[in-house]
């Protein structure tokens, strides 16, 4: 495994996370095998784990804190995300910061957080959507401060909306983030436009969610796949984007290198951006846990089908299905 310094924290973390969303929020999930695999990626290098009290209203958090009990003798370290209080993924322009993010809403949700964790500091607490025109807005800004001080967390950073990577650029100059979290990968290149530059100016640890595209990027998804009644991913993968984005992923088949998966091939794009803190595939079985960690292994895409890559940029606007 290999490690990256990630941005003003000064934290060495492990340039691939753990995304732990699939653990509480889909179907299929089974506590078991989620705690089977969340040890494996602990005993080969993985020291981030990303979480949220939305992932099954606080049960992911407390998988997270058995794992910590579990492995008290190592450093690993706790991100999560404080849920909008309308409890409305995406956020909308029209929404106000005091229906979304009033300052007692922050703390109490840090609050259960550290409850269902078993913690007394989390490493880096989130906001799981964000609307830049509250960057100025005093309320969240002294709420996370109340929490600094009071050490319930270290560092405070953004869930940036998905296909919004610029909806986040004065809050970042406000000086009270730490980190962004944003969709990053072979199809969402946006960020490198104007956010990465940004992050790199500021100082700022970014954490490249959705590396798979939620799957498309595995190579698995067809036009005829259906997921279990009650699956998030319904919602997402409506016709229309289920076609397009097989289309899409179709296009990539020819590149992928020999011996290689898409999905490695997924992982690898964006592990050779050096900008990127970490990167959090969304793991529940074993043999996913050791096939996304051992593409940590300091080699890069070579330089030619990186820039083929780079013609595979898919820039989309937000949806009612994007979410």
């Amino acid at each position: 495994m290999q490690y990256r310094r990630f941005g003003r924290t000064g934290w060495n973390i492990s340039e691939v996370g753990y995304g732990m969303w699939g653990m509480a929020g889909w179907t299929e999930s089974d506590d078991q095998q989620s705690e089977r695999s969340l040890d494996l990626a602990v005993e080969n290098g993985c020291n981030f784990f990303d979480t949220a009290w939305g992932y099954g209203e606080g049960h992911s958090e407390e998988l997270l804190g058995k794992l910590l009990r579990r492995h008290s003798h190592q450093r690993l370290y706790i991100a999560t995300k404080i849920p909008p209080k309308n409890f409305t993924w995406p956020s909308k322009p029209e929404f106000k910061l005091e229906d979304v993010f009033p300052a007692s809403h922050i703390i109490e949700y840090t609050e259960k957080s550290l409850k269902n964790l078993g913690v007394e500091t989390i490493d880096l607490q989130q906001f799981h959507v964000w609307e830049d025109s509250w960057a100025e807005h005093e309320e969240w800004q002294r709420a996370v401060e109340k929490l600094k001080a009071d050490g319930k967390i270290q560092h405070m950073g953004i869930s940036v909306n998905r296909w919004e990577p610029e909806n986040v650029f004065n809050s970042l100059r406000t000086g009270h983030i730490s980190a962004v979290q944003v969709i990053y990968n072979i199809f969402d290149q946006a960020p490198e436009d104007e956010l990465f530059p940004l992050c790199e100016k500021l100082d700022i640890g970014i954490v490249a969610r959705v590396p798979f595209d939620e799957g498309t990027l595995t190579g698995n998804l067809t036009k005829d796949t259906a997921f279990p009644e009650g699956d998030w991913r319904n919602t997402y993968f409506v016709p229309e984007n289920l076609n397009s984005s097989v289309d899409h992923a179709e296009k990539l088949r020819p590149l992928v290198p020999q011996g290689m998966t898409m999905a490695e091939m997924a992982l690898r794009f964006i592990l050779s951006n050096p900008q990127i803190g970490t990167t959090i595939p969304g793991m529940r079985k074993a043999n996913h846990v050791k096939a996304n960690l051992s593409t940590s292994d300091g080699n890069g895409l070579p330089a030619e089908l990186l820039q083929e890559l780079k013609g595979h940029r898919w820039d989309r606007k937000p949806t009612e299905w994007s979410q």
